[in-house]
């Protein structure tokens, strides 16, 4: 009896130690049970966009080109974590090299080196570095709605691994690095809460410099070129914006009240962006359309994004239907100057992005302006940070503008990214995949 008491004694000691070694796995740092399981479900939620884009895009192109724009979510949500774990989190949350072009750290190499690492709020590190990895998905397969419809399968995965190492990445350690640049321009650095500089206005900008270069898809703009299923585009939509909450709010990396705030930001902008699309077509067209309104949701959202920590409920409003009413202007202007983006990749997420990360400036609420003044002699201005926020979208807008030029110039006079005319004509599915995403019915 006394032996097996022992043995009993033992293994509680263990499991002690089993647990203690986890919860203080990182110098005393305590696992906020909390703040982790809501950036699990984040990860997750953000995650679940990536195929709600897929459905979004998927729906808006023809029948024989659904099941190709698809996989170019698809296939990102796979080529892209394999990166984001080699090098992808090392080059956005290390040290900086190189001039501070990217940043390094050999232990985030295959995340090698933060298998019990905990962070200040009491997340692990591990699912910190998963949630912004899906950041460094969803972004490349933003761009594909730019060209949707006319890329070769080979040449676009190419392009999405050389345009995450070689824009993405810089763009985000910049942001979002302690070290990085912009993350200290002025006193209180480039607000971009969530994505709107290294998401949205990166992939806008990058999908219009390809779309413009690749040229138009056969026959546009004199042929009709209709959507394939608009009621698989609303329920992608709606998965992007039950989505959106992790995004947003997860990026707080936390759950306390600035999670709140966010949170509360995201669906006010994208309920105002969605009303005030439709109010605008209403007027224009004489009817509310059903894409209109999921447009207006994305634009509001987009347009909330780099906000969403730092504006309140009206501010976030306000985005949502200045975003929807710029954005809508972009999009008859495509129409005018008859350049193919396809999708409306730059005119629903670049000009989204920038309109939310300038005109946020406007809407800061008095507290964090307060605290941000307070750490400047002589006070910190709306207009020096609205200088700050211009500065950071044009070294986006550029940056992203000219890597994506030449990675998209290079790509195609070697491999070739834009479809040969028979392909195009064939279509997507069966040209690159074989398959067809409606059964035997004929591609139009």
């Amino acid at each position: 009896m006394k032996k097996q008491n022992w043995r009993k004694i033992l293994l509680f000691g263990v499991f002690v130690l089993f647990i203690s070694g986890n919860v203080f796995a990182n110098e005393g740092v305590e696992i906020d049970s909390g703040a982790t399981a809501w950036m699990l479900t984040s990860t997750a939620l953000v995650l679940l966009m990536i195929p709600g884009l897929a459905m979004f895009y998927g729906g808006l192109v023809r029948t024989k080109n659904v099941l190709g724009t698809m996989m170019h979510s698809f296939a990102a949500m796979g080529v892209m974590t394999v990166m984001w774990i080699a090098v992808g989190y090392s080059m956005c949350f290390g040290s900086n090299v190189f001039g501070g072009w990217f940043g390094w750290n050999s232990d985030y190499v295959f995340l090698s080196g933060i298998d019990t690492s905990i962070m200040e709020g009491g997340v692990p590190e591990y699912v910190f570095s998963m949630f912004q990895g899906k950041f460094a998905i969803i972004t490349p397969a933003l761009i594909a709605g730019a060209f949707a419809e006319r890329v070769n399968f080979k040449g676009y995965m190419v392009f999405i691994v050389l345009w995450g190492l070689l824009v993405y990445n810089p763009l985000c350690h910049w942001v979002w690095a302690s070290d990085g640049f912009l993350f200290n321009l002025g006193a209180n650095g480039a607000i971009d809460f969530a994505g709107g500089t290294v998401v949205h206005i990166s992939a806008g900008i990058s999908g219009l410099v390809a779309a413009i270069y690749l040229g138009a898809r056969r026959g546009y703009p004199k042929t009709a070129i209709e959507p394939n299923n608009l009621v698989m585009t609303m329920i992608g939509g709606g998965l992007l914006w039950v989505g959106w909450f992790g995004f947003n709010a997860g990026s707080s990396v936390s759950s306390g009240l600035s999670t709140a705030q966010a949170l509360t930001a995201t669906q006010a902008a994208a309920a105002a962006g969605a009303l005030s699309w439709m109010i605008i077509e209403g007027i224009h067209q004489g009817k509310a359309t059903a894409l209109g309104f999921v447009s207006g949701v994305l634009a509001g959202l987009v347009a909330v994004t780099p906000a969403a920590g730092v504006v309140q409920p009206l501010g976030a409003m306000t985005l949502g239907v200045l975003a929807s009413g710029v954005c809508y202007l972009f999009i008859i202007l495509k129409n005018k100057l008859k350049y193919d983006d396809s999708l409306d990749a730059f005119g629903v997420h670049g000009i989204g992005g920038i309109v939310g990360a300038i005109f946020l400036t406007f809407f800061i609420r008095k507290s964090w302006m307060e605290q941000a003044s307070a750490l400047v002699d002589g006070g910190w201005t709306v207009m020096q940070q609205l200088g700050v926020q211009i500065t950071a979208v044009m070294i986006a807008i550029v940056y992203a503008g000219v890597i994506t030029f030449i990675l998209v110039l290079v790509i195609n006079k070697t491999i070739g990214l834009r479809s040969s005319d028979s392909s195009e004509m064939a279509g997507l599915d069966n040209s690159y995949h074989g398959e067809r995403g409606y059964g035997m019915l004929n591609a139009n």
